[in-house]
């Protein structure tokens, strides 16, 4: 029987996004990812802490609360070499509008249109924490290091991923498949990381 885990999201592609990497980690079955949809709803919590790590625990140890799930949130973004790490825990709400993906891109291009190439370092950084029932607390972070293009390619992924293209790589996280995105992505690295937690902390103790 999978155990239920609660991903603190109501983003469906992040819920997919998660589920894949646990599922390739820990084993198809192991654990059921749920989602904010799929509880009982209670009022967001702001997200008012001012590194990812803050922001990540905020929305796990809500969602323990209240619900007595283990539970699972991360908080990720995107941090520009010339905007001294910008927009990084406001990149959802980069244009003022939580999750207006078209318009925090555009804003972003628009702000580094005079940047030369050479100069169009990013990084995207993900920190995502488990918050058990009992209060007990466990983080890790990962990290994607690449470049930003000057027009968006690609139809997958989401937010910035049409104009980041990682290191090594010569298309966008956009015009990548999700197999491949998860292999190098922040996001993957983190949750593959915390997936060792989850065997060790939520699988293992019930067996």
């Amino acid at each position: 029987m999978s155990t239920r885990l609660l991903l603190a999201t109501r983003n469906a592609k992040k819920l997919a996004e998660l589920q894949r990497i646990l599922d390739a980690a820990l084993g198809a079955g192991s654990v059921k990812l749920v989602g904010l949809a799929d509880v009982p709803p209670y009022d967001d919590v702001p997200e008012t802490g001012l590194t990812f790590v803050d922001n990540a625990l905020l929305k796990a140890r809500e969602g323990a609360a209240h619900t007595g799930l283990a539970t699972v949130a991360d908080d990720s973004g995107l941090a520009v070499d010339v905007l001294g790490g910008m927009p990084g825990v406001f990149s959802a709400r980069w244009s003022g509008r939580h999750g207006d993906d078209a318009a925090n891109l555009e804003l972003l291009l628009a702000q580094i249109s005079d940047v030369d190439d050479a100069h169009r370092g990013a990084r995207f950084v993900c920190a995502a924490a488990l918050v058990l029932p009992d209060g007990r607390e466990f983080t890790v972070t990962g990290e994607m290091r690449g470049h930003l293009v000057r027009e968006p390619r690609g139809t997958g992924g989401f937010g910035y991923d049409p104009i980041f293209v990682a290191e090594g790589r010569t298309v966008t996280n956009a015009e990548l498949s999700p197999e491949e995105k998860d292999a190098i992505s922040h996001r993957g690295k983190a949750f593959r990381a915390l997936a060792d937690v989850i065997r060790e902390q939520v699988l293992e103790p019930r067996r």
